[in-house]
């Protein structure tokens, strides 16, 4: 599901009175609130859906696939998802 998908079931789920522009605002909302709590708590959990959190990842030592020298990684961050027994178990 893509997010043009999203938006047309969150207008289904919304009925027949919400437009189709609601719903684009209402998902995109959403999204934003989660980047930005992302980035001011490291951390956003939505109890029986899930956890999104950063991560850190150590530098480290590579190698370039092209050319096979090994090469310096450079220390990074990341956004991880962790599902919640709900929705695992929903699965």
């Amino acid at each position: 599901m893509n997010k043009a998908e999203l938006i047309d079931a969150v207008q289904a789920a919304l009925g027949k009175e919400a437009t189709k522009r609601a719903a684009e605002d209402a998902v995109t909302a959403v999204l934003e609130s989660i980047v930005t709590g992302i980035k001011s708590d490291s951390k956003v959990q939505i109890i029986g859906f899930g956890t999104f959190e950063v991560k850190h990842r150590a530098a480290r030592m590579g190698r370039n696939p092209k050319t096979g020298e090994q090469m310096q990684i450079a220390a990074s961050k990341s956004v991880g998802f962790k599902a919640s027994a709900a929705l695992k178990g929903s699965l």
